[in-house]
Formats: C-alpha cells, structure tokens, sequence
C-alpha cells in the first residue's frame, strides 16, 4: 500500500530523482574485485612458471627447486688416501691414517650460546676465545673447530648433539721412523700437502684426487643419508726410496755418537751403493720428529748432506791425483820433495801444519795429506786441469736426485797467472760441493772410472754409467787410498776387521764472513771391500771440538766410518775380504788405541783431581790433515 503510495507520486512529479538500483551497484563492484583477483592469480602462476620451468636471464632454470635443495642437500669432499712411502723393502716411512676434523655452521651454532661453555671444555679451549671466533665467523656457514683429532675423541663431542657442529674425515700423515728419516722422506702439511724432502719432490705422484658425495642433511647441519657419489676418490700412488732402512738407522746412530762424542754442532752420512748409484742411507744430526711438527722448524730441518755447501779439504786430494796422472805429466811412482816442510808461493807460505815429511812419492803423499806435495804437483799442470777433473766427477754440478733445495756448488775457472788459487784447489779449498757430490766424485773411482746417476728412489735396472776417467786411473788412486788406512796413514781409524777399506781424511777451517776461522770440518770418505767395492760412505763433522789434532778427520770421522761400513756391508750379505794377518792387525790396533785413550784418560782425571779441575775426556792426537 504504501509503496503503490510513493510509486504514484513519482509518477506524479517527475522532478523527484529516482534512486538507484541496489542490485545493479553490487555486481558492478563484484565484477571488478574477480577481475583483479583473476588477473594477479595469473601473474602469480606465471612468476612461479618462470622461476621453476621457464628459463630465468638472471637465476636459471629451476631456481626454486635449487634453492629448496640447497638447505638440505650438500655436496661434500672425499679426500684422496695419500700414497704411502717405503723404502727398499718395503719398510713404511709414510703413512696414511684417518682423522676427524670438527667443524661448525657459526649461523646455526650462534643461535645456541647456552651449549659454548659446554662445547668449548669439550675441546679443551677457552670459552671467550671460542665465541670470539664465532662472532668473527658469523656471517659464514663453515669454521674449523679442531683438526685432525682422534676419532673416537671426535666421536664423544658429536655425540653431545650439539647444533651446528659437524664432523668430516681427513687423512694425517704418520712417519714410523721419525727422525731417522725425516731429512729425506719430509713431511706434509695440516692439509696433507708435501712440505719438505721427498714429500715435497712428489707431491703431484703422492697425492692422488680427491672425490665428492651428495649428502642430505637436516636442520642442524647433520648428515642423514648419502644419496650418490658424484665422483669417486683417486689414492695417490705409492713411492719406494733407495734407502735400506736397516742401514739408515745404523748410519743415523753413528753419526749422533760421533756427533756428540766431539761435541759437534752437527753431521753428515751417506751411504751410496756403488753398482746402481742408489742412496742406501742419508742422514744428518741434529735433525727433527716430523710426527711432532711443533719443534721441526730452523735449521734441524736442512738436508745438510744435499742442500748444505762447504771446502772439503784434503778429500779433494785423491782427485787432483787422479787429475794428475791423467796428464801423463805424473806417475804414481813419482816422488816429491816437501822438504823444509814450506813451500812459498807468490805471498803465501803453505806448510804440511808443522811437518817435515821429505820426499814423498804419490802415494806416501795422500797417505800423509801433504799440502805442499799438492801444491807442486798442480803448479806443473794446466790452470784448469784439477777443476776440469773435479767438475767431470760431478763437483759442482747437481746430482740428480731432484730434491728439493739441492745445492749445485761451485767450482773456479781459473787463470794461468792465479797460482796459489791453483794450489789451493789441489787441497780442498776455494770450492764449494755437498757432501753427496763427493760420494759421487768417490764412487766414480769404485767404479773403475764409470759415472753413474745418484737416485733416491729404488731403481730395478742400474743405469750404464758414462765413462769419465780411465779404469787403469782410477785403479792407481784406489790403491793410493789403502795407504791413506795403513799404519803410516791419516785414515788407519776407518779400517774394519772383516773388510778392506780405502779412503781419504778430510779437515778444512771454516771460513765465516769471509775470514778462515779455527773452526773446523772433519770429514772421512771411503769404500770397502777394495777389490770389488760394493760402499761408498762419507762422514762429516761440523766444528768438532779438540785443539788441533784431536778433532780432525782421522779422529772424529774415521771411527764412524769404520763402524757403519763394517756392519752395512754385513747387513748386505758381502762376503768378508780381509786376511787373517789383517784381522790380527787390526784388533791389535783397537786393543792398543784402546788401552792409550784409558792410560791418558786415567792420567788426565788425575791431574784434574789434583787440581781440582773439573774433569773432560781426552782423544789419543794424531796429526790434522
């Protein structure tokens, strides 16, 4: 009724506006909010299109999947076993075992500072140092916590579960023989790569390529399950050193004794195998535990017997005659007069250090070591035949071992007008070489003048050697050198009782900052047995203590020399050379030697005890050569 009322006065007056549609307003409104919603569901499922199946210019195909993966799928390294070291026979010097490495997520483990205290005793750090580091490592997703630990060490921390704190396998290296080998064999770093000696050289052969796995992992960073191996680890190759390690520790023992029995500052020993040039022992005292890497550092880690260089002295003097003969200028029946005991060349006297030796013929010249016999028999030879000499025996030259650090020497060139130079050369100075150097020179005369290649690693087929010198030479200078070892020689204290042994003594100053000192460096090399010489062994003495001739090589060197030849060549199954009547000889010798260091040690503990001094051990003197 009323709206039939209110229909007919609009009708009525036609001024009254009539009012919208109510239902008309609404779906105005309606369409337009499905509209815009339609329209962002599309851009919606078209930027989900175009991250995960689209390709994407700036994140790539499948970026939403990558990045959910990324937070619980990882890859993670497979290290490579490291080849093992061993030497002639199989010995282990280096070896290969597993470890584990603590690690941390410092974003996961920052969120729980109510386990630091508890983790860091664990660990047996500071507190305040362990969260300092964190804080510092914040914005990174990884930090070592502590390397290299014992696993099951490794395993009591993991199994606090505590979050962020991971553990990985690593490789540490382990040198059974310790200091005994550690100047050859080296030692690696925490990273398991070469650091010195031979681990160095062959690092590349050594080390292998390590692998990886991809590995799903939870929340809190720990792995759950391997899914795959993506690429599988490759060990490293193994290496065999010429080294017997039998040998290398006799050799290491006698060298610290001589050493210490001196009062050395340090020493030398090679033994080289004369047959295939192979180093059968290399050692040097003092030297460093490379398990132990805390106190391996300065000079306890030089190879002195490779990388070191010094004046040999009167060890070249075999050579120079061997130089000598070569010419045709010299025989070995030759004889020389040394007589007044000085000789004046230009501005320089040289002396025989106080005697008068006479005439001496070639031999009875090494036997004695005379100075001034030298110095006259290289004034009748070309400027530069004794260098030449020396530099064809390998002086001044690498060897060819390849490790590291190995010093070439040096030998002089010399003028005809450089006449004490000359002189000089023919008895061990104003040369530079390493000891090995001159077990090579040495082992050419052993060798009937045939050079061969040192190698520090085994060899199955000894090289062929190149001719240097005449056999009838090196043969002459051999005999020469048995002399050297006779009664009336510098060298008898090398002698053994079931070989015969040939060599040379050697003692020259040190010179430091470019002045002779009285320092001194004493030294024996020689072969055994002479007829067919299997060894050739060096020892040298650095700075032995002694006035005069008590610390040269006769008597510091020489012993040694004599101990590890005898029981080397024992170890190798040589058969004994040495007659009964030198046998007797030479037992005699040591019971005599033996009874006049007792007689002069009782005598001078006496005095002392008289004196009151405080009481030092005397060594029997023999002339320095």
């Amino acid at each position: 009724m009323i709206r039939t009322s209110y229909a007919k006065t609009l009708e009525s007056n036609p001024q009254i506006p009539k009012p919208r549609s109510p239902l008309k307003v609404a779906r105005w409104r309606f369409y337009c909010v499905v509209g815009v919603m339609g329209v962002l569901v599309f851009v919606l499922i078209g930027h989900v299109a175009s991250l995960q199946v689209l390709p994407n210019a700036d994140k790539g195909f499948e970026f939403l999947q990558v990045q959910g993966e990324a937070r619980t799928l990882r890859n993670e390294l497979i290290p490579a076993y490291r080849g093992v070291i061993t030497d002639r026979n199989g010995a282990p010097l280096a070896v290969s075992t597993p470890v584990a490495t603590l690690w941390a997520n410092p974003k996961v483990l920052l969120q729980s500072p109510q386990r630091f205290a508890e983790l860091a005793k664990a660990l047996g750090i500071n507190k305040a140092d362990m969260e300092s580091r964190l804080t510092r490592y914040a914005s990174k997703e990884f930090m070592y916590l502590q390397r290299q630990m014992a696993p099951d060490a490794a395993q009591k921390i993991m199994d606090l579960d505590i979050p962020g704190v991971n553990v990985q396998t690593e490789y540490h290296r382990y040198y059974p023989a310790g200091e005994v080998v550690s100047h050859l064999v080296g030692m690696t770093d925490v990273d398991d790569r070469g650091q010195e000696g031979m681990e160095m050289a062959y690092d590349v052969w050594l080390s292998g390529e390590n692998g990886s796995k991809q590995v799903l992992k939870d929340l809190k960073g720990r792995t759950v399950k391997e899914l795959q191996l993506i690429k599988a680890a490759r060990a490293g190759q193994n290496l065999t050193l010429s080294i017997d390690l039998r040998l290398q520790y006799l050799a290491y023992r006698e060298l610290k004794k001589a050493v210490e029995d001196s009062s050395g500052i340090a020493g030398s020993l090679v033994i080289l195998d004369v047959e295939s040039g192979e180093v059968l022992a290399i050692t040097n005292y003092p030297s460093y535990n490379p398990n132990d890497r805390g106190q391996a550092k300065g000079q306890a880690l030089r190879n002195r017997a490779i990388t070191d260089i010094y004046e040999p002295g009167s060890t070249m003097k075999p050579l120079a005659i061997l130089a000598a003969l070569e010419s045709g200028k010299f025989k070995s029946t030759d004889v020389i007069d040394t007589n007044p005991g000085r000789f004046l060349v230009g501005t320089k006297t040289i002396t025989d250090d106080g005697f008068n030796y006479g005439v001496l013929d070639l031999p009875m010249a090494i036997a004695k070591s005379s100075n001034i016999a030298m110095s006259k028999i290289a004034l009748q030879l070309d400027a530069n035949a004794l260098t030449n000499m020396y530099s064809r025996l390998g002086i001044g030259h690498p060897t060819g071992t390849y490790f590291p650090g190995e010093s070439s020497g040096r030998v002089p060139a010399l003028k005809v007008g450089q006449l004490i130079e000359r002189c000089n050369v023919a008895f061990g100075y104003a040369m530079n070489l390493t000891v090995l150097q001159v077990v090579q020179a040495y082992s050419v005369i052993a060798n009937g003048g045939v050079k061969r290649p040192i190698s520090l690693t085994k060899i199955d087929v000894a090289p062929k050697g190149e001719v240097v010198v005449d056999k009838k030479y090196t043969d002459e200078v051999k005999n020469m050198l048995l002399r050297v070892v006779g009664t009336e020689g510098t060298g008898k204290r090398a002698r053994t009782i079931s070989y015969t042994v040939a060599g040379k003594t050697g003692t020259a100053f040190k010179s430091i900052a470019g002045h002779y000192t009285h320092k001194q460096i004493s030294s024996f090399v020689g072969m055994a047995p002479v007829e067919n010489p299997r060894i050739v062994a060096m020892v040298v003495i650095d700075e032995p203590q002694g006035a005069g001739t008590t610390a040269n090589g006769g008597m510091v060197a020489a012993p040694a020399f004599s101990k590890v030849a005898e029981d080397a060549l024992r170890m190798l199954q040589v058969p004994p050379d040495a007659t009964i009547e030198q046998v007797e000889e030479v037992k005699a010798f040591a019971a005599r030697t033996a009874k006049q260091a007792a007689d002069k040690a009782a005598k001078l503990k006496a005095q002392q005890e008289a004196e009151q001094l405080p009481v030092v051990q005397s060594q029997e003197a023999l002339p320095i050569q």
